[in-house]
């Protein structure tokens, strides 16, 4: 069975897409709807931008979500989904190539959750780490002894954790995880504590809007971050979506539900291969492959 991966805020570079635009004009047309529907030229900041213009989240978000789902669409007749996942902003691109979403709505919602985000950053210091070596419970226990608000945000993989949350709790918390044996702490160059609840304005903004957007069901299953089970149902799409701002990313779970499910084939589409490198730490035996375009 296949599966679909699709990438989240860090897969993008300067360039990128610039190959589909040159090849598909089909491709060409949806990145100037995109540039439409976004009201400034994303595809130029895409294509020309420096690493810097295409490290502003309401930036980062479109490029990476308009880059994966044209990437999806030129394959045609080739994708063929049995299961769909996406790490993170990642969700909303498996969505719309899924055809639970329509490519105008889930643009329209990933500009609204950069913005969202944004502001929700501006109103707390706040920060997220990696912390490698250390087994999932340690650092949950970690988190909630320390005093502030920090909690576990992405499970990326066996002995990969991502923490977040307000500045000084996540510096405190690091610190413990060391003491505690993680082989490195690593704090991140990110805008602020996402899949926290740093993040709870910003899921209220999204929230309103998700709701008013029609939600179809989807060609193949979406392993969703919140749950890491499938799902076929508009609603509990959309319900897990809304959730999914200010709870955990729940990667590895959702690649080991999906193998359990079944999955023998694994594609990443989009910019970028970090979903491919988290996959091999995850589970070695099955088949991964980059969607590429040469």
């Amino acid at each position: 069975m296949k599966a679909y991966l699709f990438p989240g805020q860090g897969a993008q570079f300067p360039g990128m897409g610039k190959d589909l635009y040159d090849r598909f004009d089909e491709a060409k047309d949806l990145f100037r709807q995109a540039d439409e529907i976004l009201g400034f030229s994303l595809s130029d900041i895409m294509f020309n931008g420096s690493e810097e213009d295409l490290r502003q989240t309401k930036i980062t978000q479109p490029a990476i979500f308009v880059h994966s789902v044209i990437a999806a669409k030129m394959l045609g007749d080739d994708f063929r989904p049995d299961m769909l996942a996406g790490h993170s902003l990642g969700e909303f691109s498996a969505l719309t190539a899924g055809k639970a979403l329509s490519f105008e709505d889930g643009l329209r919602l990933v500009l609204q959750r950069a913005l969202a985000m944004q502001k929700a950053t501006e109103l707390t210091e706040s920060t997220m780490a990696a912390v490698l070596g250390l087994d999932d419970a340690t650092v949950e226990r970690v988190c909630a002894e320390t005093e502030g608000t920090v909690v576990p945000a992405n499970y990326n993989s066996p002995g990969q954790l991502v923490i977040s949350g307000e500045t000084e709790a996540v510096k405190k918390a690091a610190e413990k995880l060391q003491e505690a044996g993680a082989r490195r702490v690593v704090m991140l160059k990110v805008g602020g504590a996402f899949h926290s609840p740093v993040m709870e304005p910003a899921r209220k903004d999204l929230a309103e809007a998700i709701n008013q957007t029609e939600f179809r069901q989807p060609v193949a299953p979406v392993y969703q971050n919140v749950t890491a089970k499938p799902e076929t149902d508009p609603e509990k799409i959309r319900e897990n979506l809304i959730a999914q701002l200010t709870s955990p990313v729940r990667w590895t779970q959702s690649v080991q539900r999906m193998i359990a499910d079944g999955a023998t084939e694994f594609y990443e589409v989009g910019p970028g291969n970090v979903l491919l490198g988290l996959l091999r730490k995850i589970n070695r035996q099955v088949k991964s492959e980059k969607i590429k375009f040469e």
